[in-house]
C-alpha cells in the first residue's frame, strides 16, 4: 500500500496547503488519494477531504489505540492509489517527552516514509544541518523527501537544493514560489473551513496547478511505493475504529444533522458509527431550513456560528423549531458551536444577536482561548445516556474562544472535568430534558462509543414516549 507521510520542521511551515495541492494534483493525475490527519481537527480534514474527492480520517494517539490507528489507515486506505498523511505541527512535536504521541510516532507506526515541508524563508546552506539534525534525531524515521516551500525564486531554489544534495541523501522533491495565490484565509481557529468558503473548488484547483508545477509528483509516488509492508496488513479486529459494526437489527431512526456554513465539523467516521447503529442521518440547514423535519433526533455539532450570528438570529422560524422540539423532548446532542447556538444569545466584536434560548445563558467570544486542547472527563450520575461507567476517563478535546456567561439557572451536567475547561472549569456536558451540549468534542473510539449510546438513548426515550 502506497503511502506518504508529510510533516514540517514545525508549525506553520506552509505543509497543509502543500498537503491540498499535493492530494489535489494526484487526484488530477488519475490517482485515487485517501487523506489522513494526525491529531484531533476538522478545519484540515475538510481542506484535504475536498481536493481528494474522499473523507479525510484523523489519526490520534488520544482517543485511539495503535491498532486503531493502523487498521484505520487500512481500512480507508482499500482500494486506493496512494495514502497521504499529514502531520500537525513539527516532525518531533508532540505533549510526551519521549515522543510517543508526536508525529514521528505516527510515521514510525504506520511505517510510512516522510516528506519535509520547510519553510526556507532567509535559508540557504543552513537547510543542511537542519535536515542532518532531523534524520539523526532519529534512525528510524524515514526521512525521504523534502519540499523547499516559500522559495524567494529560482536562485534561492538552487542554492538549497546544491546544499541538500551535497550534504545529505534526501531526495528534492520540489520548490514552491512563495505566492499569495498559495494562501488561504485563516481566523481564529486556523483556515476558513472549505464548507464556508464559496471560492474553495477554485482556491483548491489554483494551489493544485502551482504545486503540480513545481513538484515532481512522480518521484513522490516512487518514495510512497517504498513503504514497508507488514504492520498495515494486519488483519481488521473486531472492535475499534477500523471495522464496520454489525449493523442494527432495529428500524433506522433519523437524526437530524445540521451541515451548512454554520456548523460542519464532524468526523467522518462518527457519522458512520452513527449510521452501523441504526441511524438515517438528515440533513439540516440553520441557516436557509424554516423547521426540523420529521426526525427522532438532532446532532449539532461545532463550527463558526459567531461568523453566522446575524444569520442564524433572523433565522427566527428554525430558532423556535429547535426550541420548541427540545422542550417537547427531542433526544438532542450538541457540541461546542451546537452549545453556542443552543444558548440564549452570542456575544462577539461588540454585537450581541440571539440564539435557539434553550440554555439560560450567553456565549460570550473573547480575544483568547477560554479552553483549548486535550480534555480527560469522567461521567456524572446525572449522565443521560445508556452504559456509562462513572469510573472510566474519557479522553476528547476542546478549542473554544467562547465561555458560557450570565447563566440564570442551575444545571445538571453529564462530566466532571480532569482536566480542560468544559463549561466552568469543573464540569461539562448542560442537561435539559434529553438534551446534552457540551464545549468538549468527543471522538468515537474503543474507548468511547458515544454513537452508539446516543442512538441507544433515543430508542430508549422514542420507547417511553410512545409507551
Amino acid at each position: 500500500m502506497a503511502r506518504i507521510f508529510i510533516s514540517a520542521t514545525h508549525k506553520s511551515s506552509g505543509k497543509t496547503t502543500v498537503s491540498i495541492g499535493l492530494c489535489a494534483a494526484l487526484r488530477a493525475q488519475g490517482s485515487i488519494v485517501q487523506p489522513f490527519k494526525k491529531g484531533p481537527d476538522y478545519i484540515d480534514p475538510l481542506w484535504l477531504g475536498a481536493a481528494s474527492g474522499r473523507a479525510c480520517h484523523n489519526l490520534d494517539f488520544n482517543t485511539m489505540t495503535p491498532d486503531e490507528i493502523i487498521q484505520t489507515v487500512q481500512r480507508y486506505s482499500l482500494n486506493t492509489d496512494i495514502a497521504l498523511i499529514e502531520a500537525n505541527k513539527g516532525l518531533y512535536d508532540g505533549m510526551a517527552l519521549d515522543g510517543s504521541d508526536s508525529n514521528a510516532a505516527i510515521a514510525k507506526l504506520t511505517r510510512s516514509p516522510v516528506v519535509l515541508v520547510v519553510d526556507t524563508r532567509g535559508m540557504t546552506r543552513g537547510i543542511a544541518p537542519l535536515l542532518l539534525g532531523y534524520q539523526a534525531f532519529d534512525r528510524d524515521i524515514n526521512i525521504a523527501g523534502i519540499i523547499f516551500n516559500r522559495v524567494g525564486g529560482a536562485r534561492h531554489a538552487a542554492k538549497l537544493r546544491e546544499s541538500v544534495e551535497y550534504h545529505t541523501d534526501i531526495n528534492v522533491l520540489g520548490a514552491v514560489q512563495n505566492n499569495p495565490e498559495m494562501e488561504i484565509e485563516e481566523r481564529h481557529l486556523g483556515l476558513m473551513p472549505s464548507n464556508e468558503s464559496g471560492e474553495a473548488e477554485a482556491q483548491i484547483a489554483r494551489i493544485r496547478d502551482l504545486v503540480a508545477e513545481q513538484v515532481d509528483l512522480d518521484l513522490l509516488r516512487g518514495i510512497a511505493a517504498t513503504a514497508e509492508e507488514g504492520v498495515c496488513n494486519t488483519p481488521l479486529r473486531s472492535e475499534g475504529r477500523g471495522v464496520l459494526h454489525t449493523p442494527s437489527s432495529h428500524s433506522p431512526l433519523r437524526i437530524g444533522i445540521c451541515r451548512d456554513p454554520a456548523f460542519g465539523f464532524y468526523y467522518p467516521g462518527d457519522l458512520e458509527a452513527l449510521q452501523q447503529a441504526g441511524a438515517e442521518l438528515v440533513p439540516v440547514n440553520t441557516l436557509t431550513d424554516t423547521a426540523l423535519p420529521d426526525i427522532d433526533g438532532l446532532f449539532i455539532g461545532g463550527g463558526f456560528p459567531e461568523t453566522h450570528m446575524q444569520q442564524l438570529a433572523a433565522n427566527v422560524a428554525m430558532r423556535e423549531s429547535i426550541r420548541t422540539a427540545i422542550d417537547n423532548g427531542l433526544p438532542t446532542y450538541a457540541e461546542c458551536g451546537g452549545l453556542m447556538y443552543l444558548s440564549r444569545s452570542l456575544v462577539w466584536n461588540g454585537q450581541q444577536a440571539a440564539m435557539v434560548g434553550i440554555i439560560p445563558g450567553d456565549a460570550v467570544m473573547h480575544p483568547k482561548p477560554q479552553g483549548r486542547g486535550y480534555v480527560k472527563l469522567q461521567e456524572t450520575a446525572d449522565m443521560p445516556w445508556p452504559g456509562g461507567n462513572m469510573t472510566h476517563t474519557i479522553n476528547a478535546h476542546e478549542f473554544h474562544y467562547s465561555r458560557l456567561e450570565n447563566l440564570t439557572a442551575t444545571g445538571k451536567f453529564a462530566y466532571r472535568m480532569q482536566r480542560g475547561t468544559g463549561i466552568d472549569g469543573q464540569h461539562d456536558g448542560w442537561i435539559y430534558r434529553h438534551l446534552l451540549a457540551s464545549y468538549t468534542h468527543m471522538r468515537d473510539t474503543s474507548q468511547f462509543h458515544w454513537a452508539q449510546r446516543f442512538v441507544a438513548f433515543i430508542r430508549q426515550t422514542t420507547r417511553k414516549t410512545t409507551a
